[in-house]
C-alpha cells in the first residue's frame, strides 16, 4: 500500500488485537501502527485515515488515536501534509551523495534506481527480529564467535538442502556474512595466486572483483543467447585447466537463464575430469516466479566436488548480511582455515532472524510480488522501447536487455539527467564488451516501473542530442 489510502476498515484488520497489549492504549496502538509501517505491511507514502474515521472503525476515543498519530509523527514514522492527511513515512533518511558506493534507494536523490537487482525487506521482517531477541539470551554467555555459524541456523540450511534432494549435513554448512564473503573464502581456500578461476561473461560484477583480488586469474566464457554454451565451456576447460569456476546457475545474474539438469551434469563431468573445483552461486534459487519445477542442485552431480554459495540477501534482505557455504565434507577445514583471516563469525542476532524466516512462507509472497514487477517492467518495454530486445526470465532479479545500437555507457549518462540510475552493461562483462546491454532489476513497484522506462526512453530518445556526458560509477548487487 503506497501513495495510496489505506480505508479505516483495511487498517482495523491489519492491526488485529492491538487494544490486549498493556500499558495506555494509544501507545498500544501507536506501536501496532510503527511495526506495520517498519515491516511494509503499510508502505511508505500511504495516507492513513483521519482521526475521526479510526475513531469510529475502531470504537476507541479520539484522544486516543490523536496521541497515537503524534507518537508516530514524533518518532518519524507519520507526517502531516495539508491536504493529505497523516502520510506514512520512515524515521530517518541520509543527505544525497551519489559515487560508486551509494546506498541503492537511500542516497540517490530520489532518482529512479536501476543499478541494484535486490529488494526491500520482506513484509514481517521487525516482527522477527522482535521474536528473536526471545532466544538471544542463551547466546549471551558464550564469546559469540562462531566460525561454521550458530547450530540453529545450520541445521535449518542443511535441512533444505535434503528436501531439495541434496543430503546435507549442518557439519557441512559454513554461514558466513553475505554471499559476497562466501565467495571469497571459497576463492581463498580452493586456489593459490596465479590460479585461473573460470567465470561466464556477462556475470555479476562484484564476485569477479573479488576473485580477483584474491590472486586469480579470471578466464571468462561468453554465453550465447540460448544461455550457455557448453562445447565452448568445455573446450574452455580443457585448454585452461582452471583450478576453480564460479557460476551462476539459477537465473543467472544478469541474464536470468536457468541451468538444466542435463546440462549440470555434463559440465559437472567436464569439472571432474580437469580437477576443476566448481563454486556454485544460488543466492537466486528461490526466486522462481513461474512455479515451474527446479533443477537438482548442481551439488548433486558431483557431491564430493562442488561447492555452493548461498544467501538470504536476494530472498529475504540485504541488511541481514547472512550468506552461507554448502561444503563437501573433505573440504570443511581447508575452508574454515581460509575463514579465519577473515573474520570470526557473522552476526548471532541476524542469524537468529534467518533461521526463523526460512521456516516461515515469506519467500513465497515475495515470489508472487515479483512476478507483478517483471510484468510490469516487461509489459512497459515492449510498449515504450519496443526495439530493446529480452527473454523474460522465469526468475531472479533483473531482464538483460539489447539495445539496437551500442550505446549503453552513453545511456547511462543521459538517463540519469532524465532521473534514472543505470549500471552500463560492460560493467558485467569481465573482459570488456557489451555495449549493446541494459540490466533492468524489477525491484521497484509496478508504477514506478512504468514511469522509469517513460524515463529511459525519453532518455534513449535524446541520444542523438549531444556528445555523451561522462559516466559515473555504482555499487552493484
Amino acid at each position: 500500500m503506497t501513495g495510496q489510502h489505506v480505508p479505516a476498515s483495511t487498517l482495523g484488520g491489519l492491526l488485529g488485537s492491538w487494544s490486549e497489549a498493556s500499558g495506555p492504549a494509544y501507545r498500544s496502538l501507536a506501536e501496532r501502527l510503527r511495526l506495520l509501517i517498519a515491516d511494509g505491511r503499510i508502505m511508505p507514502g500511504a495516507r492513513l485515515p483521519s482521526e475521526r474515521e479510526l475513531t469510529d472503525a475502531l470504537g476507541v476515543s479520539r484522544t486516543t488515536v490523536a496521541s497515537a498519530y503524534r507518537e508516530l509523527r514524533d518518532r518519524g514514522y507519520l507526517t502531516s501534509k495539508r491536504g493529505s492527511g497523516s502520510v506514512t513515512s520512515l524515521p530517518s533518511r541520509l543527505e544525497p551523495e551519489l559515487g560508486r558506493h551509494h546506498a541503492p534507494g537511500i542516497d540517490t536523490g530520489g532518482l529512479y534506481d536501476f543499478t541494484c537487482a535486490a529488494s526491500p525487506a520482506v513484509a514481517g521482517l521487525s516482527t522477527a527480529f522482535a521474536e528473536a531477541l526471545d532466544d538471544l539470551p542463551a547466546h549471551l554467555a558464550t564469546p559469540g564467535y562462531h566460525p561454521q555459524g550458530i547450530p540453529e541456523l545450520r541445521a535449518e540450511i542443511a535441512a533444505r538442502y535434503a528436501e531439495r534432494g541434496l543430503p546435507t549435513t549442518p557439519d557441512q554448512i559454513i554461514v558466513t556474512a553475505g554471499a559476497l564473503a562466501a565467495t571469497s573464502i571459497a576463492v581463498r581456500a580452493m586456489t593459490q595466486i596465479g590460479d585461473r578461476v573460470l567465470t561466464e561473461s556477462p556475470t555479476h560484477p562484484n564476485s569477479v572483483d573479488a576473485i580477483r583480488r584474491s590472486g586469480a586469474r579470471v578466464v571468462a566464457v561468453p554465453m550465447s543467447p540460448g544461455g550457455w554454451d557448453l562445447p565452448l565451456l568445455e573446450a574452455t576447460i580443457r585448454q585452461t585447466a582452471p583450478r576453480a569456476a564460479w557460476l551462476v546457475v539459477d537465473f543467472q545474474n544478469p541474464t536470468g537463464w536457468l541451468m538444466s539438469d542435463a546440462d549440470r551434469q555434463r559440465l559437472a563431468n567436464a569439472f571432474a575430469r580437469a580437477r576443476t573445483t566448481a563454486i556454485i552461486d544460488e543466492t537466486l534459487f528461490e526466486l522462481s516466479l513461474d512455479g515451474q519445477r527446479m533443477p537438482a542442485p548442481f551439488a548433486s552431480f558431483d557431491p564430493g566436488g562442488v561447492i555452493t554459495v548461498g544467501s538470504a540477501s536476494k530472498s529475504l534482505w540485504g541488511g541481514l548480511r547472512i550468506g552461507w557455504l554448502r561444503v563437501p565434507e573433505s573440504l570443511v577445514a581447508r575452508i574454515l582455515d581460509a575463514r579465519a583471516s577473515l573474520d570470526l563469525g557473522a552476526p548471532v542476532l541476524e542469524q537468529l532472524v534467518v533461521a526463523r524466516l526460512l521456516r516461515s512462507s515469506l519467500v513465497e509472497e515475495r515470489r508472487a510480488g515479483l512476478a507483478l514487477r517483471r510484468d510490469a517492467l516487461a509489459s512497459a518495454l515492449t510498449s515504450l522501447l519496443p526495439d530493446w530486445r529480452f527473454e523474460l526470465p522465469g526468475g531472479g532479479l533483473s531482464l538483460w536487455c539489447e539495445l539496437p545500437a551500442a550505446v549503453g555507457s552513453s545511456l547511462v549518462g543521459v538517463a540519469q539527467r532524465h532521473g534514472v540510475l543505470l549500471v552500463a552493461g560492460s560493467r558485467f562483462s569481465p573482459d570488456g564488451g557489451l555495449e549493446s546491454f541494459i540490466r533492468l532489476p524489477y525491484t521497484l513497484d509496478p508504477d514506478t516501473l512504468r514511469d522509469a522506462v517513460q524515463r529511459l526512453a525519453d532518455s534513449y530518445a535524446g541520444l542523438a542530442a549531444g556528445p555523451p556526458p561522462r559516466r559515473t560509477g555504482a555499487m552493484i548487487a
